[in-house]
């Protein structure tokens, strides 16, 4: 099974309802030539470049941005979708009831784990606000994803998702499961120090390549840091994903295969570990 464990659901006609809403997300998150698309015409076009099962990432600029992905309309297009998603849930940080907004996301909704974005939202990932937010994940045993590194999107300050920014919170809660997205570029190798350290920390795929994902993933993993690096120490935490619809999956499957990793490694790349970090499979490479 291959799953894109990095999937933007914000222009589907279900999430997305006017051309006014679509307009505003494309300026504010430099999505410029994307325009709205029934979902299940995105299924079927992630199965034809080889995808099975995607995660949906919302998102919650309400405070300064005034747009947001209601949490129980993701919910309802991961029940309409029968089967081919997962769905997150988000929040606001800043937002005065952001905790009841996650416990109802986990508690009565049922969704798959968290997304949050610090560059976006504005805030650091070690504040003493976002400790509670942390305990509510590992109390539901829900994962969350933290967009790393850099941001193409207006307003988004990488200094607040520097990787080694997050050390801290995977010290804390050791039994929170992280992954930390687009593999922190350009902090690839900050980022893998992480995970080689932390085994509840993870990363995904989803990098910024321009026009060549076969040269992009050759940078990351074989010069950035070195190959025996994905290989043969962190291949349990590599997910991977598209960062969909900014990049679609069938060249990033292709680079994948192209970079010469052992088979075992790509699949579990390509679904195992991601499976794992969902926390539908038992992690037993720690045993």
């Amino acid at each position: 099974m291959v799953i894109d464990a990095h999937y933007h659901p914000m222009f589907f006609y279900d999430l997305c309802e006017t051309e006014e809403l679509c307009q505003l997300r494309k300026e504010q998150q430099a999505y410029y030539k994307t325009g709205r698309v029934d979902m299940f015409r995105a299924i079927e076009i992630s199965k034809i470049h080889g995808i099975d099962k995607c995660i949906l990432l919302p998102h919650d600029y309400s405070v300064e941005y005034g747009d947001f992905i209601d949490n129980a309309k993701v919910k309802a297009v991961v029940e309409k979708a029968n089967g081919a998603f997962w769905g997150f849930a988000s929040v606001d940080p800043s937002r005065s009831d952001a905790l009841a907004i996650v416990e109802h996301a986990f508690r009565d909704l049922g969704l798959s784990g968290l997304k949050l974005h610090p560059a976006k939202q504005h805030f650091h990932p070690q504040e003493e606000r976002m400790f509670p937010i942390y305990e509510l994940c590992q109390k539901y045993n829900k994962p969350i994803i933290f967009h790393a590194g850099l941001s193409w999107q207006p307003g988004a300050i990488s200094e607040y998702a520097r990787p080694i920014h997050f050390e801290p919170i995977a010290a804390t809660f050791p039994n929170l499961r992280i992954s930390l997205a687009h593999m922190g570029f350009p902090w690839i190798a900050e980022t893998a120090a992480l995970l080689a350290k932390y085994p509840n920390m993870y990363a995904d795929t989803a990098a910024m390549y321009f026009d060549s994902a076969y040269e992009f993933y050759q940078y990351m993993f074989t010069k950035a840091i070195d190959y025996t690096w994905l290989d043969r120490g962190i291949r349990h935490q590599v997910m991977f994903g598209t960062n969909n619809p900014r990049w679609h999956g069938k060249r990033a499957i292709k680079a994948l295969d192209m970079l010469g990793l052992r088979e075992e490694t790509v699949q579990l790349i390509k679904g195992r570990n991601a499976l794992e970090f969902l926390g539908e499979e038992e992690i037993t490479w720690l045993s």
